[in-house]
This record gives structure tokens, sequence and C-alpha cells, in this order.
């Protein structure tokens, strides 16, 4: 697969004058892949004060830049040529088989250990993982790496390999190309056949301005496509290969600076993990500082790689976990992810530090048992062949696997005896001109058999048989209607979306984000019946308030990505034109929580800036004209309900949380008050879901959650008659 020589040496005293790349063993690189692991083990065990240590996998980066284009000119220069056979039959010796082998025991665990309803998207993630494509998955999911961690992916982090293997295919043949260009010139020019380094630092140059320039603009549209593709990390890479091709003039730096060098990258690194957290817009500019350090470290080693940070990084602890680095990266997450599914309740933190520590002897175990055996055995090391042969089997191993768990995940179907259907008697509104006593009699008849259905399903044990809708039909998202009248996160403007009496002139608008759109089912009946015209405006993860003007960091962030902001202008303009006589608010209540990670919008649900807002809203919409009816938030159950009975189907109880810590009693307070003072209807929805006590995840055969906190079209009908009698009442009395 190499071409012929190119060049030829005519001069050895110009080659001599050269800078060459280091071919020595360097322990401070080795130490460098030890802070590196143990910066990305602790971030993602939580531990408190690492809240950036996700970017020792940029440090990962800058690394392989650097080993990689320093392996590759080393070739070029002396050959003129790149062995491709020999070059990824080494990486498929070194990388593949551990990779497989955690790949295979991860997507065993997880069929064994994962309630059924996830196990398909796992295997999916996996079977991704193994073909080195799953950063391209993620980024097909719109996997957020921030905030995915509530119901993570045991293979999150295999996105990363995705991008080094990707790396691999694409650098070799680069400089294969380059050197074969340089000498197709140099023979029509009959120049001197030197191979000269120039082309290849332009080249890498070139590639590290336009990926960064890419990343740069990408994070700020869209930071989930910025951070998981090669392109836009590209640069990383570049860089690291500008200091190998580089290195000769890094080693003539004096002692004294190259430690400080040192020194000061390393302190970059350690700044970047303690100071950046999921809040911070990445990669972009953030992504500098890692990387900077990074190339410090290694440019600082190469003039004195056992002086300076060189010296601790070459220390015997540092070594250790540098040699097992690999394979604790491949370990490490799975075990966190898992390890809670098979103690069967969260991990604190010192145990997961402790699920760290055992992943890090796995880690161990596969260096010793598979890693070095198969990378040095001489029959397998001295043929490209055999060396391609063992990476194409072990992927496809990974890969047979998947595919055959996929094939036996049970289906969950309830196991309990069929339940009745809950009805919900839909009344006619009293008549024009009523007392408001009329209207709240009205609420309280359908709310009071709505909560007589909830009671009477509070002690459910089995999943009813007749589960409606059926679980099998569900996955970890909720079911809505592709209508675009859901914009999603990069959606900008909103269709024409009219439903039930479309001609009628009493328009009612339903606005806010996906949480208000789970209740266009039920609006949209109560508008047919009562011949109005509904418009519904929604957009995923934009709350239709004013909060971007609260805090900078959010409004970076989702002005650029989910264009929140210029959506929530132009809906405000629209509603100014169409006068809606009733405007309809709901949203999400879990802006800025995360169970495992810090806020990531920059506030939460239910602050002072939050309530302020929402009374500011009110008062702008009431001064359009329009009557105003806030929705109170649904319980939060703080788990994917679908997933939980799936793997509960004899105890729906394990999926039915807790009033008391599903429902925010003084944030719906809050809530009200701010709605009332700025002339606003305000709706406490929890009695349609709770008991005194519980918040029941089936009533009656329905289904009420289709995720972790939206609820099922099904039950958004079933409230017909008390959404109708909230709407009836505010129109009435606006």
């Amino acid at each position: 697969m190499a071409v012929h020589s190119l060049t030829s040496v005519n001069s050895a005293e110009e080659v001599q004058s050269r800078p060459k790349v280091q071919t020595t063993f360097r322990p401070d690189i080795e130490g460098l892949r030890a802070v590196a692991v143990v910066a990305v083990v602790l971030f993602h065990a939580a531990m408190p004060g690492v809240t950036g240590g996700y970017v020792g996998v940029d440090v990962f980066f800058v690394i392989s830049g650097f080993l990689i284009t320093g392996l590759l000119w080393r070739e070029v220069d002396s050959t003129g040529s790149v062995r491709l056979r020999a070059f990824y039959g080494a990486r498929a010796r070194r990388l593949l088989p551990a990779s497989a082998a955690v790949g295979v025991i991860t997507m065993i665990a997880s069929f064994l250990l994962l309630p059924p309803l996830r196990v398909p998207s796992v295997l999916h993630d996996g079977i991704a993982s193994a073909l080195y494509v799953s950063n391209y998955r993620f980024l097909q999911q719109g996997v957020d790496y921030f905030t995915a961690h509530s119901f993570p992916s045991p293979f999150l982090h295999y996105w990363s390999l995705g991008v080094e293997e990707q790396f691999y295919l694409v650098w070799a043949p680069m400089f294969l190309g380059t050197a074969w260009l340089m000498g197709r010139v140099r023979r029509r020019k009959k120049a001197e056949s030197i191979v000269s380094q120039q082309p290849f630092l332009v080249v890498l140059t070139l590639v590290a301005v336009g990926s960064f320039a890419l990343s740069l603009v990408t994070t700020y549209l869209a930071p989930v496509t910025a951070f998981y593709p090669l392109p836009t990390r590209a640069w990383q890479l570049a860089l690291g290969g500008l200091v190998a091709l580089t290195a000769g003039y890094w080693r003539r730096l004096p002692r004294h600076v190259a430690s400080v060098i040192g020194w000061a990258g390393l302190g970059m690194i350690v700044l970047a993990c303690i100071w950046f957290d999921p809040t911070t817009l990445f990669p972009g500019t953030a992504a500098l500082l890692p990387t900077v350090g990074a190339i410090l470290v290694i440019a600082a080693g190469c003039a004195t790689p056992s002086l300076g940070c060189g010296h601790f990084l070459g220390w015997s602890p540092m070594q250790a976990i540098g040699r097992i680095s690999y394979s604790w990266y491949l370990w490490h997450w799975p075990v966190l992810v898992l390890a809670p599914e098979l103690s069967g309740h969260r991990l604190g933190l010192p145990a997961r530090l402790a699920a760290a520590l055992l992943s890090a002897g796995l880690a161990w175990l596969t260096l010793r048992c598979l890693e070095n055996p198969l990378r040095f055995s001489p029959t397998i090391r001295n043929s490209p062949w055999r060396s391609l042969a063992l990476g194409g089997v072990a992927t496809a191993i990974a890969v047979c696997v998947g595919l055959t768990l996929l094939t036996v995940v049970p289906t969950p179907v309830g196991r309990g005896a069929p339940a009745a259907t809950p009805h919900v008697t839909a009344t006619s509104p009293p008549p024009a001109g009523s007392p408001m006593a009329a209207y709240d009699a009205a609420v309280q008849r359908a709310f009071g058999e709505v909560q007589a259905a909830v009671a009477a399903s509070a002690g459910l044990t089995a999943v009813p048989s007749n589960l409606d809708p059926p679980l099998a039909g569900l996955v970890e998202q909720p079911g809505f209607p592709a209508d675009g009248c859901l914009r999603d996160f990069v959606q900008s403007g909103h269709p024409e979306c009219a439903k039930g009496d479309v001609t009628s002139a009493t328009t009612v608008a339903l606005v806010g984000d996906s949480h208000a759109y789970m209740w266009a089912p039920a609006l949209e009946q109560v508008a047919t019946e009562q011949h109005w015209r509904l418009e519904v405006l929604a957009k995923a993860g934009c709350p239709f308030m004013d909060l971007y003007n609260q805090n900078s960091l959010f409004r970076d962030v989702n002005e650029n990505s989910s264009h929140c902001e210029q959506w929530r202008t132009q809906i405000i303009t629209r509603l100014r034109t169409e006068h809606p006589r009733l405007v309809v608010v709901d949203t999400w209540r879990g802006y800025g929580f995360d169970e495992t990670a810090p806020p990531t919008a920059g506030y939460a649900a239910y602050d002072s800036a939050w309530i302020a807002s929402l009374t500011r809203l009110v008062q702008q919409l009431r001064a359009m004209g329009s009557t105003v009816l806030v929705l109170g938030p649904n319980p939060d159950p703080h788990t994917s309900v679908p997933v939980c009975l799936s793997g509960h189907l004899d105890d729906v109880m394990a999926c039915t949380p807790l009033r008391s810590t599903a429902v925010n009693t003084s944030g719906i307070a809050a809530e009200s008050a701010a709605t009332q003072a700025g002339g606003g209807q305000y709706a406490d929805l929890t009695d349609l879901f709770c008991t005194a006590d519980r918040c029941p995840a089936v009533v009656g055969n329905t289904l009420v959650y289709s995720d972790s906190n939206h609820i099922t079209n099904e039950y958004s009908r079933l409230l017909v008659p008390a959404i109708g009698a909230l709407a009836d009442r505010a129109l009435a009395h606006g």
C-alpha cells in the first residue's frame, strides 16, 4: 500500500542540519496521559472541584497529534513514503482489541442490568462505538455531552475514540499525498529530492486554521455540533502535529525557559480542570486553554523531558497511571454508569470514587492480559496483515454481539390484568354571563373526576396488559407528531399551526416550549368542541420568558444554538398582530437543574429571575389585550417512567414518585402569586396527577408520562374536560 520512494538523500550535511523529531520514549508524555485520564475520570465521578475535567480529552488529542505526526514524518523523511498497511496495522493491534473487549462486556452487562426499554438504544450505541462512528451517532441524536448524565449511555465516552480513529484514517493518506505531490513537483522542476518539512507545515497550519475557524463558528451557533466531529477537533490534533514537526527548534530552548514553559502549560491544564464547568461554551475559544497547555508541556519536554514538570510527570506513579490510561478511559465510564444499576441506588461520592478505582484495576488487567500480549506478540507485530486481521476480527465480534443481543431483547408487556380506560365526563360550559362561581364549580367537577381516577390507581402493582400507549412502542423521548408546530433547537421562525376551527374569530394561542406543546392534543379537542381557532407556537428548549436578558452566559449559548431570544421576539410580534383572546403558557420547570452536574442554564426555575420574568411576561401579554392562563407544572418523576416500568412490570410503585418529591409546592405558590401580580390566571395542575401522597405513573390503563418529564398524548386527551373548564373560566373572566 506504500508508493515507491519519492526522494533520495544527496546531502548528508543538509539532512543532519534539519531539525529532527525525537524518537526516544518520552516519560513526560506518559505522565501527561495520566493527568488527562485522571481529569476525565474525576469529572465523570462528579468529584467536587474538577468541574472541567472533560478537557482531559483535549489533552489526549494534542498528544495523539504529536505522536502520530512524528511517526509519519519520520517515515516520510527516511523513505519518502508511508506504509499504510503497517501504519493501520499498528493502530489496529494497539487499540481495537481492548476497545472491542470492553465494548462487548459493556453491551452484555447493559443487556443484563438495564431496563429493557433502554437496552436497544445502548446496543446501537455499542455497535456504533465498535465501528468508531459513535461521535456522529450522538451528534445526529443531538446528545449534549454536558446534560446527558441523567440517563447516560455507557458508550458516551467512545465519542473521542471515534475522533481518534477517524484522525488516523485521514492523517496517513494526507501525509502520503503531500509527499507524493512534493515528489511530482520536484521531478517536474528537476530539483534535488530532499524531503522538506515546509509543505507539511503548511498543510497542518491550513488544517489547524480552518478547523479552528469552523469550531469557533459552530460552537457559537450549535455547541453540540461542534463538540463531537473530527472537522471541529482537527485543529487540536494539527497543533500537536506542528509541535512534532518543529521539535528540533523546541529542543534548543534553554533549560530554565523550558522549565517555566512546561510548568505554565501544566498549570493551564489544571486551571481549565477547576475553572471550566458544564456551562462553559465549549470547545470554541475555551478549548485553547487546555490545548495550548498541552502544547507547552510537550514542547518543553522536547528540551528537558526529565526536568521541570517533566520530573513530576516522570514520577513512577504517574508513569503507572499513564500506562493504563487507554484501558482506564475505556472502563471507567461504563463502570460508573452501570454500578448504580447493579447496586439498585444512586452512588454517593465515596462509592463513585471506589467505582473509578475498580475500573483502574480492570484497566490494569486489560493491559496485562490483552493489550500487551497482542501488542508485542512477534507473530502479530511482524505482519501488518495479521495486525489488520486482528483488529477486523475484534470489531466484527463486537458488532455481531450487539446485533445478536438486539434480537433477544425482551419486549416489555404489562403483566397485570386489563384495566378500565378512565373516563372524565365533558360538560358544557356555563351560559355566557354566568358568575365566576359557576365556572369554578365546572373546574372543580372536572378536577374531582380526574382525582377519583388517580386515587383509584394509586395502589396499582402490576402494569396493565392493555397499557395505553404500550411500553413496546416508546423510546426515551416524547412521542410528539412531526407537524412542524414544535420547533427544534436549531429551527428559526414558526409556520402557521392552526388547529380546531381554523375559521373561528376566537383565537386561543398555546405558547411555550415542549411542555406547552404536550397540551396541544387536549386543547385541540377543546378548540374543536368550542369552535375556537387554536394557534400552537412552541419551541423545544426555550422558556417563553425574557430570561435571556438576565444571564449573559445563557444568552450566549441559547441565542446562538437555539435562537430562543429571536424566536421569542418573533412570537411576541406575531401575538401583537393576531390579538388572541386567550394565551395559554406553559414551560418545563427543569431548567437549571441537573442531578449530576451544575446548572446549565445560568438560572433555575422558581428562582428570583424566573419569578420576576413570569410577571413581566404576563404583563406584556395582558398589555396586548389578551387573557393569560399560566399552566402549573406536571409532577417531576425524576426518572424516565416508561423505562422504569419496563424494568418493574410487577412493581408499578417502584416508578411512582412521592408527591413531596415530585411537586415543588413553594415554587408553584410563587408562580401563582407572580402570575396574579401580572394580571393573569394560574392553574395548579397537581391534583390532576397526584393523590395526597403519591403521583401514579399509570391511571386506569393510561400511561401518564412519555419520558422523564412530558405527559403522553393519551393522558393529555384524558384531561380534556379539566383543561377545557380552565380555558372557559379564563376566557369568561379574563
